[in-house]
């Protein structure tokens, strides 16, 4: 439970980078904004967990000792501080320039740049759901689905772990069919379909629910593509479920793993006869475009 819910307060750790991916799933449930720096010679990262309200510190120790279990070492000491009354909101869109991927110039409110002739404007703002268009996971979807739509046509498209809604509206205005954005946190739907409204961009349905279990996924299979922008862990696990909604002459865009971890996503993928037809490396991250 948290107490003083009109303040924002910040959950300070260090931790290494290559156990990032495994605390930030971790620390889901806090319902926080995650901020990170890049790494130190030692590999160590300051990781700052920002929340809306005083987060119980039973919480924040269990998560951490049940997480430093999984991934081995010992457990990060973290310190929670209650941050001045200030407008973070207007702080945080500070540092949120606006970015061009493939087709789309990705933007909040606050920006008011041009956006690049024959680009498509998506305005996103910073919110509880994850995908503003400024990490290179969701720049590589946005341009291998840009470049997959001079290719081949969609006539159906399942975005499975939709946050913000920001690749089911990319998909919508590419191909202009059904999209079906899923995603467990409820949050990150009802955002999703804000954001479409926002865009005025229509054809999205949102559900909740936990991820091919939801009843709407299997009834509206299969899907001439599949958006997967979530970590290597899920995407390995839910590989047998993606190839059964996939249709025979579908693709999937998938992403939010590391280049690292490119290999073991994609030997998950083609023991099902799916194969890598483009990769795409941004940073330290991937995007894979898979077909059968």
């Amino acid at each position: 439970m948290r107490a003083d819910n009109s303040a924002v307060w910040c959950i300070s750790l260090e931790i290494f980078e290559a156990q990032l991916a495994v605390y930030e799933l971790a620390l889901e449930p806090l319902e926080g904004a995650i901020v990170v720096t890049n790494p130190d010679a030692a590999g160590m990262i300051s990781t700052k967990v920002y929340v809306d309200g005083k987060p119980s510190q039973k919480q924040v120790d269990e998560i951490l000792a049940s997480t430093a279990d999984i991934v081995g070492g010992d457990v990060p000491e973290a310190t929670i501080e209650q941050l001045p009354d200030i407008d973070w909101v207007a702080e945080s869109q500070k540092a949120l320039p606006p970015i061009v991927a493939g087709k789309f110039f990705v933007h909040g409110s606050h920006v008011k740049d041009t956006p690049p002739k024959g680009s498509i404007p998506l305005l996103i703002e910073a919110n509880v759901a994850f995908g503003t268009g400024q990490h290179d996971t969701t720049k590589g979807c946005l341009i291998a689905l840009t470049d997959l739509a001079q290719e081949r046509q969609v006539n159906s498209a399942l975005d499975m772990g939709c946050g913000s809604g920001i690749l089911s509206m990319g998909i919508k205005i590419l191909w202009d069919c059904p999209v079906l954005g899923v995603d467990i946190d409820e949050d990150s739907v009802r955002v999703a379909l804000e954001n479409a409204d926002l865009n005025k961009v229509s054809g999205i349905t949102g559900v909740c629910g936990d991820g091919y279990d939801a009843a709407e996924v299997s009834e509206n299979a299969p899907y001439d593509l599949i958006a997967a922008n979530i970590l290597a862990e899920p995407l390995c696990y839910m590989a047998p479920a993606l190839e059964k909604n996939l249709a025979k002459d579908g693709v999937a865009v998938l992403s939010g793993l590391l280049i690292k971890q490119q290999d073991q996503v994609v030997k998950a993928h083609e023991a099902l006869g799916l194969k890598v037809i483009r990769e795409l490396h941004l940073g330290e991250w991937a995007t894979l475009v898979l077909s059968r």
